[in-house]
């Protein structure tokens, strides 16, 4: 395969294997460098200034391309949770088990060595702000990856944006004010707690990810204006869904900013790594350079992002780099920019770009990125694209897409779709032993399940086509119910619970929850309603939404004992009362005792053995995707 795999079981260290210059040109001590990495969720290419768009201002990312270098063919995946697993560990999605974007698709096998592994082995505090989107329940939640504070949600997109419901730490809280701000505000105390020790702090952010949600102060400024630039095909433009994306751009950048400032105000500037990139190509049809495609595409459009690096003590800025290079280098790049040895367990598909970034090196080996989603595939070569059609384009002179050149290029035409062809076959072997995979119950204390890793029998609907937010509606019938396919690593008694909004005309449900084929049960009536509005959504800026939010309330159902092993959860109404049960966000679990006596038991070798990592207790609680939502 033409894919460079690198086993990086110990790479070099920066001051082993690279002569460092400051900017004044004279050597610099060799401290471990703060990180921080912003990660921007659906902004594409040209949603910045500095790329050429006049729509908006980005000042302050703006100056990060400025003041550091450039990754100009910087490649990311079609969507979301892909990108953030491959950045995390540094290898193609698949190999990691990330297929998708919802229920249960986006989680990344505990297996992997993710980046915050590293940095955290190597004495760095570590922190994630914002949108996790690989994985809720541990022993897949931030808390488990390497991450010793995490502020945010699990899900891949969140359904309200002004103080909704959050997790610190597997805590259930409410935000406070709009998310991006509020996840920056967590990072900007993280920052100062540990400014006397490294740090990696990551800054996931979910914007401009629908809903198009932002503060009057923000959108104010493009509510009537008139674009100067347009996407190159105008009549596909949602302008008011640009005119929410450039607003929401010109809030990260403030928040980018206000990161900036406070590493000014600590005066940690100078060592420490900014990186800025997003997740995959725009969300809407609008400007982006005349590539073609947007989010979900395999073109140019829709998995090239912007990518800068600032670190002033050691790279000296306003350089760009062409050579191509993608999210699954950044692990092995920061690890020996930082000096770390990087002990993989699995060869990692990317590669370190150090070299280039500090200027000893102007190219290294050529090789191929691929990219896959849903079922669509494409290469890029440091020159060309083969598309998912077969259609060969000139990247470098037409990166636009326009013209196919297959039949001036035969030869590299038929190489590229070779490897091509190779790369989708391994893929699909690499991710085989992941594609049916239950959710964890009982690797921490508490397990929430989600309406999103649901599934719905009978009359019941979701609230939302999309199922990462969604809830549960529509219980009409006493045969209908919810289940959820779980694997319980730790058998024992837990305490039931279930999320639900009831109308007062239906009090009186009986709702209980069991697995399949077991004798144990636990259960309760609904004995009061509560029946929340759904949140406000005036701050929503386009016609249609299809998301809704409300409150939900905790019913105790009592103890169920859970066999190891695999089963289907259920969850039933066996008595109705009204016209309608109950809504439904989520379930949850809390461990009351356990079977497993021994840290050397056999039961809790089974437990390690399916989930690929420790167990964990006390800080290690899984991940709850709502906030308290009784309050």
């Amino acid at each position: 395969m033409m894919a460079c795999i690198l086993s990086l079981m110990c790479i070099p260290s920066l001051s082993q294997s690279l002569t460092v210059l400051g900017q004044s040109g004279h050597a610099v001590s060799q401290s471990p460098p703060n990180v921080v990495i912003f990660l921007a969720d659906d902004q594409g290419w040209g949603d910045l200034s500095v790329n050429g768009n006049s729509n908006l201002s980005t000042p302050n990312i703006d100056s990060l391309a400025r003041e550091g270098v450039t990754l100009n063919n910087f490649y990311v995946c079609a969507v979301c949770a892909p990108t953030r697993a491959e950045f995390l560990a540094g290898r193609y999605h698949l190999r990691t088990g990330v297929s998708g974007v919802s229920r249960g698709e986006g989680r990344l096998n505990p297996e992997e060595t993710t980046i915050a592994d590293v940095f955290q082995s190597a004495g760095y505090a570590t922190g994630a702000f914002g949108k996790w989107h690989n994985g809720t329940q541990s022993p897949y939640h931030p808390n488990d990856r390497g991450f010793d504070e995490f502020y945010g949600f699990t899900s891949g997109h969140w359904g309200h944006y002004f103080s909704p419901p959050l997790d610190h730490n597997g805590a259930r809280v409410r935000g406070k004010g709009f998310v991006i701000d509020d996840f920056t505000d967590h990072a900007l105390e993280f920052i100062s707690e540990n400014k006397d020790r490294p740090f990696l702090c990551y800054l996931p952010y979910n914007t401009p990810h629908s809903p198009m949600m932002i503060d009057d102060a923000f959108y104010d400024p493009f509510a009537d204006v008139d674009l100067g630039m347009r996407h190159r095909d105008p009549e596909k433009e949602d302008v008011m869904m640009t005119r929410a994306a450039l607003a929401m751009c010109e809030n990260i950048d403030w928040n980018v900013g206000r990161v900036l400032q406070r590493l000014d105000e600590l005066q940690l500037r100078d060592n420490t790594i900014v990186i800025y990139f997003s997740d995959n190509g725009p969300n809407s049809w609008r400007w982006n350079g005349g590539m073609k495609g947007k989010k979900g595409a395999v073109d140019e459009g829709g998995v090239r992002s912007p990518f800068f690096l600032r670190w002033p003590e050691k790279i000296a800025g306003g350089r760009m780099v062409e050579q191509v290079s993608g999210a699954i280098d950044l692990l092995p790049t920061l690890a020996q920019l930082a000096g770390i040895p990087l002990e993989s367990r699995f060869p990692l598909d990317g590669r370190s770009v150090a070299d280039l970034l500090v200027g000893k090196r102007t190219e290294l080996e050529p090789r191929l990125l691929f990219s896959e989603w849903q079922k669509k595939a494409s290469v890029r070569s440091e020159r060309f694209r083969l598309d998912q059609t077969g259609q060969l384009f000139d990247i470098r002179k037409d990166r636009g897409q326009s013209v196919d050149v297959s039949a001036d290029y035969p030869e590299i035409a038929s190489q590229l779709a070779e490897a091509l062809k190779a790369h989708t076959a391994e893929m699909k072997q690499a991710f085989e032993p992941f594609s049916d995979r239950p959710f964890t119950v009982g690797f921490g204390p508490r397990t929430v399940l989600p309406a999103r890793d649901g599934v719905e029998h009978g009359a019941i609907k979701r609230s939302a086509r999309a199922p990462n937010n969604s809830f549960f509606e529509n219980w009409t019938s006493e045969d209908d119910s919810i289940t959820w396919d779980v694997d319980v690593v730790r058998p024992g008694q837990y305490r039931a619970v279930v999320y639900f909004t009831c109308g007062k005309e239906d009090v009186g449900a009986l709702v209980r929850l069991a697995v399949d084929g077991a004798d144990s049960f636990a259960e309760a009536r609904v004995e009061e309603a509560f029946d929340p509005p759904l949140y406000d959504k005036s701050k929503e800026r386009v016609e249609q939404s299809h998301y809704f939010v409300k409150d939900f309330k905790p019913l105790h159902l009592g103890n169920l004992n859970l066999k190891q092993g695999r089963g289907m959860l259920r969850l039933t109404v066996p008595e109705m009362v009204g016209k309608e049960a109950i809504d439904v966000h989520s379930i949850e679990l809390n461990r009351v005792s356990s079977e497993i006596n021994s840290p050397n038991s056999p039961a809790q070798d089974k437990v390690t053995a399916n989930v690929g990592a420790r167990l964990i207790d006390g800080n290690g609680d899984s991940a709850n995707d709502i906030g308290d939502l009784s309050k």
